[in-house]
């Protein structure tokens, strides 16, 4: 290990003293036949390209070498001594763009390695003027996507791709088309909107006004149809108008449901009929102010056996199912549908929770007000409002331990690191936990022991950590409400407050003089339909005056459940596609999971602000 210390830090010395003595030698020497090096590729060894520099070579022989030798070494995984090789050409490069361009390639390179794709991207600008091969400007454009693919920012992650297409042989353009297609799924219209006008780059453009059309007509094959022969008349020879994107033909090709009648199964009698009544209202309330006259809803009782149930409404005629609503009732009649003999018959079905294990049957869906993927969300969120280390304060029970778990995998998935999560006991100990996770605790005990060693006349305030930009609390209101002035009184004099956010479980049913100061400046995630309120929410409100929150979410659901039923076949088909329904920006995962994008909004003197 000491040996090959050595000889790293020996290789520059050597590569600037055999620049050096070709630069400043004054003896004649016999003339040498130049040989083309070419920078296309690194094949051989970091130890033989360094041992083919010469002193009697041209300065450009003796750079060409030496940037070989550091790709080299790249591709060993060595960045230092790429770096040392690369720093030792800081001030002897010569006009040559081919070779600025390929030191700053393999700077920008050795940078991504050390997860540091800002610095490589402010590292990796060629001016447009630059007379490069095709090779390089095809090696520029493709690490700048996945630069900007790492940052999480698709947007100019297509536009390289955009102009990479033009440097990549026919045959690797269909790659280059996936790419793009995939990196445009996750954005909204509204976002792809904002540069289908772009006219700095056609290809860029068109690919926008595509996925555009895709989302904002997915679920109207019609009108799909007529808009995309527009944009393909406008646009003959883009990419995506010489061939469609596989999903998008997929989609085109998909019937939607059209069913005459829907049957619902939900439990109208017994203890958990108040469960089930708001999502009956919505789904009614959808129906009353927009459903088709021609579409027959059939309610089923599930209380007794939601077997019998769903074979009653298939015996009377129904064409697709809406719920079951209780867990239970879930996995009991996916058991009983996944039997072979009922695998042919079952109907397309959109169950209103989600089973302990998903169905492989066609045509089923789930939808469900899931906490967990209420926490998958809000991981996003942070992620997306730039927080790099947030700390969860969690209750510990097992609606908390399922919602933290669910947030850390999607963390994990967005940043590969681990997020900190603290657990807290409701009651007294809360504070104390609270403490710990602040390490107000350990600030504590340091000032007691040095108070001992000095006495009590020692002056000291605790410190917390500053190492946290955000913290995450999953408890519920009676929970918050008392975790939130532990998190105030355990920030230090010396420390900035970090943002602090929650979930709909800590929403409080209604706002009060009280809620000003038990949580002010918290952001919550919810549905965007009690983010903002509107002449909807006020009707509801007085229609069912008793109903609480978490009541008005299920008629949310109900409501955007029968909205979905004629959009789920083009959903699935095209993963891409998101709905703005009232309980969240929704999408279909290839499993048939309805995934839900929520809203945020913030107490600000004691009301909540949408964000």
């Amino acid at each position: 290990m000491l040996k090959s210390i050595k000889t790293t830090k020996f290789i520059p010395l050597v590569v600037s003293a055999v620049i050096m003595a070709g630069c400043a030698s004054t003896q004649p020497s016999a003339p040498v036949a130049e040989e083309v090096v070419s920078l296309e590729s690194a094949d051989n060894t970091p130890a033989w390209y360094l041992s083919k520099i010469q002193p009697n070579q041209s300065l450009q022989t003796q750079q060409s070498y030496t940037l070989l030798a550091a790709w080299a070494y790249l591709k060993q995984g060595d960045t230092g001594s790429a770096d040392k090789l690369l720093h030792s050409l800081k001030d002897a490069l010569n006009t040559e763009v081919a070779i600025q361009a390929q030191k700053r390639y393999l700077q920008a390179q050795s940078l991504q390695m050390q997860s540091k794709p800002e610095d490589a991207l402010a590292e990796l600008v060629f001016p447009a003027q630059w007379a490069l091969q095709d090779w390089q400007w095809r090696e520029y454009y493709q690490l700048r996507a996945r630069l900007y693919g790492e940052l999480q920012q698709p947007i100019e992650q297509v536009r390289q791709l955009s102009s990479l297409e033009r440097y990549v042989p026919a045959h690797e353009r269909n790659q280059i088309n996936d790419a793009i297609w995939k990196a445009l799924q996750p954005l909204s219209s509204e976002q792809l909107a904002r540069f289908t006008d772009d006219h700095s780059n056609s290809i860029f453009a068109g690919w926008m006004q595509l996925a555009y059309l895709a989302k904002h007509y997915a679920v109207a094959p019609n009108e799909l149809i007529r808009y995309l022969g527009q944009w393909q008349q406008q646009n003959p020879s883009h990419p995506g108008a010489v061939k469609l994107p596989t999903d998008l033909e997929k989609a085109l090709n998909t019937k939607p449901y059209r069913p005459q009648k829907i049957a619902v199964l939900l439990p109208l009698t017994g203890a958990r009929a108040n469960i089930a009544n708001p999502v009956k209202q919505g789904i009614l309330s959808s129906y009353l102010a927009g459903g088709d006259p021609q579409v027959e809803i059939a309610f089923y009782d599930t209380a007794t056996d939601v077997v019998t149930a769903y074979q009653t409404a298939q015996s009377q005629g129904a064409e697709f199912v809406i719920g079951p609503l209780l867990p239970d009732n879930v996995n009991k009649l996916q058991a009983f549908l996944a039997q072979s003999d009922q695998m042919p018959t079952a109907l397309p079905q959109l169950y209103l929770n989600q089973p302990s294990q998903l169905s492989q049957l066609q045509n089923q869906y789930f939808f469900a007000l899931s906490p967990s993927q209420e926490a998958a969300d809000a991981a996003k969120h942070l992620f997306q409002d730039g927080v790099k280390m947030p700390l969860l304060l969690v209750s510990n029970d097992a609606t908390g331990q399922r919602m933290a778990e669910a947030f850390k995998q999607e963390w994990m998935q967005l940043t590969d690191k681990e997020a900190e999560v603290h657990f807290y006991p409701n009651g007294d100990k809360m504070g104390e936990a609270v403490k710990a996770a602040l390490g107000v605790r350990d600030s504590e005990e340091r000032i007691a022991r040095m108070k001992q060693l000095i006495g009590n006349q020692l002056q000291g305030d605790f410190r917390s950590r500053r190492d946290i930009d955000a913290i995450y609390m999953i408890a519920n209101a009676g929970e918050l409400t008392l975790l939130k002035p532990f998190i105030d009184v355990s920030f230090s004099v010396f420390a900035q407050p970090v943002p602090l956010y929650t979930s709909s479980r800590g929403r409080l049913d209604k706002d009060t003089s009280q809620t000003a100061i038990e949580l002010n400046n918290i952001s919550f995630s919810d549905i965007p339909w009690l983010i903002q309120p509107n002449e909807e929410t006020a009707e509801v409100a007085n229609l069912w005056p008793t109903w609480r929150n978490s009541q008005k979410r299920l008629y949310i659901m109900g409501y955007d459940a029968l909205d979905l039923v004629g959009r789920l076949a083009q959903m699935h088909a095209f993963p891409g596609f998101q709905y703005q329904g009232r309980s969240g920006e929704l999408s279909v995962t290839p499993e048939g999971v309805i995934e839900r994008h929520l809203s945020w909004g913030k107490y600000q003197r004691g009301k909540l602000k949408p964000l």
